[in-house]
């Protein structure tokens, strides 16, 4: 009897650990979607689509006028916007209600931020199925508009949202970065711009901008401000120089990469550039487009959706009118260790949808995402800033390509530094990249913004940037990122950071059948115990 019972908990203990194991491992792959067989149009949906505008109120109306014309083809789903300027809120707010089961129907987001959403059970809906639906997938024929199909979607933006072996999200528009240049200054230091730039150019023309005149005024402005190079996004900054040299940041498994030799020399680079005033960042010195269009910065690095903002004409400008100076602008490629092959970050919106218990109610939310396909909103948006549609069915219209021809006619719809940015993306797609994706690369991608921002703080307040600072400064992002809970171990593969709820669950179940155990033990020794003491007691008797 005792050699059963035994049995019994042993096996019901492996039985335990292997669907505690099969759980922490099986934590991110989402359960397919069943595609319906047919859409019912005798129910009313209401579905939540949660969107970043970047206060442009044109980006808005088109939002609006998307929503409005859906809901004249599909009067039976209401689509409520709700509208944030920021993506990282959006992500904050759908992590909090992943929690209560609140999420929105649709989203604008990222697909660093979808492989953190996806840490909990069928969260996100995998789009694969809906994707090859001949009724209503790309192109299906029972869509009531004219949707591409998914050959016409670019497919190295489509491929950027394809992780953990499925599709996740849909591309919606697509950026990279561009280096904002005020060419009349360049000339006036002497300088010719080369077809590309490199990081060599812009550090040597950096910091001849440096120079002062007798007052104290730089020379190249007759100003008392001047901050030659100044980078928005130093996250995109360290991301792209590290691609370049060909260095670690981390693996398509989650490995981290970044705490590397070449890091740290890039790091001291900036700071030695710092240090003479010739280099900032938009975190410590404010927005890039204020100082390029008051003529107090050369080189202005911004992604290509904020085109419209830069330039002595810009038709969205944050200064007063009599601030700004006038110059020739000229849009190029952000700069490049190696000029013959350049390498860029590929970047903007995509759409996910959440799986929810009504299988109508996904597909619904499915047949919205996939309007926002649709040339009348891709067209209609990527005429807003610099980005460019992600179908090859919108880029090749008529409509689209009457747009970039006309560049330059006026200030606004036909703003020539904003289709000049579109063009480099159009013109550079081939020279695009993408960071892996996996749950914690949005905080490595915190982490490489971080080391930058702290290196040019650092160097502000006069603290020495010796290799004691690296180490501690790598172990502090480390640790403020919690990089070291997505870290990997020796054998390559990634080790668990936060665990899902049901790897919580499961791992408790081992620690409760190891106490049944115990007190099984502990059960039988007493039982023993007894037995032993009562035939002592019988023959004391």
């Amino acid at each position: 009897m005792r050699r059963t019972w035994k049995k019994i908990l042993f096996l019901s203990l492996l039985t335990v650990m292997l669907s505690a194991l099969g759980g922490c491992h099986g934590s991110k792959e989402q359960a397919s979607f069943a595609v319906p067989d047919e859409f019912d149009t005798s129910k009313n949906y209401e579905i939540t689509f949660w969107a970043k505008n970047d206060t442009n109120k044109t980006q808005a109306d088109i939002y609006k006028k998307a929503i409005s014309d859906f809901q004249d083809l599909y009067p039976n789903i209401t689509v409520n916007l709700r509208l944030y300027t920021d993506y990282s809120k959006i992500y904050n707010d759908v992590i909090t209600n992943i929690s209560t089961n609140t999420t929105p129907n649709v989203c604008i987001t990222y697909p660093d931020h979808i492989a953190t959403y996806l840490t909990g059970a069928d969260t996100v809906a995998p789009l694969d199925d809906l994707f090859t639906s001949e009724k209503y997938g790309l192109g299906g024929s029972d869509l009531k508009f004219d949707s591409p199909s998914k050959e016409e979607v670019i497919p190295k933006f489509l491929e950027e949202c394809s992780f953990s072996g499925h599709y996740y999200a849909v591309p919606f528009m697509r950026s990279t970065e561009a280096c904002y240049v005020n060419k009349t200054y360049v000339e006036a230091l002497g300088y010719t711009l080369p077809e590309t730039l490199t990081w060599d150019f812009i550090w040597e023309v950096s910091e001849a901008a440096t120079a002062k005149d007798a007052e104290g005024n730089f020379t190249v402005n007759g100003q008392n401000v001047m901050i030659p190079f100044i980078y928005k996004s130093t996250d995109n900054m360290m991301i792209q120089m590290l691609r370049q040299k060909n260095a670690g940041y981390s693996t398509e498994n989650g490995e981290i990469q970044i705490f590397n030799d070449t890091t740290s020399k890039l790091l001291h680079t900036i700071a030695d550039h710092t240090k003479t005033g010739a280099f900032s960042t938009f975190k410590i010195s404010g927005y890039p487009a204020n100082f390029l269009n008051a003529g107090q910065c050369i080189f202005a690095v911004d992604s290509t959706a904020g085109a419209t903002w830069m330039g002595t004409d810009a038709p969205l400008v944050d200064i007063s009118k009599d601030a700004l100076a006038d110059f020739e602008t000229e849009v190029m490629m952000p700069p490049q260790f190696d000029a013959e092959n350049p390498q860029m970050i590929s970047q903007g919106p995509s759409v996910c949808i959440f799986n929810k218990e009504d299988s109508q109610e996904v597909l619904a939310s499915w047949l919205f995402a996939q309007y926002l396909l649709t040339n009348d909103v891709q067209i209609a948006y990527s005429q807003t800033e610099g980005y460019v549609p992600v179908t090859a069915k919108a880029q090749n219209s008529p409509e689209y390509q009457d747009y970039l021809s006309r560049s330059g006619e006026d200030t606004l719809t036909y703003y020539d530094v904003k289709i000049k940015a579109s063009r480099l993306l159009l013109d550079n797609v081939e020279h695009t990249f993408v960071t892996p994706v996996f749950n914690g690369s949005a905080s490595l991608r915190v982490a490489s913004q971080q080391l930058i921002e702290n290196v040019v703080k650092s160097t502000r307040r006069k603290q020495e940037i010796d290799s004691a600072y690296m180490d501690k400064l790598y172990a502090d992002v480390s640790s403020l990122c919690r990089l070291d809970q997505i870290s990997t171990s020796a054998s390559g593969k990634a080790e668990l950071g936060t665990l899902p709820r049901t790897s919580v669950i499961l791992l408790s179940a081992i620690g409760a059948a190891w106490l049944l155990i115990l007190l099984y033990i502990l059960f039988q020794a007493l039982k023993r115990k007894n037995k032993v003491a009562g035939h002592r007691s019988r023959n004391e008797q």
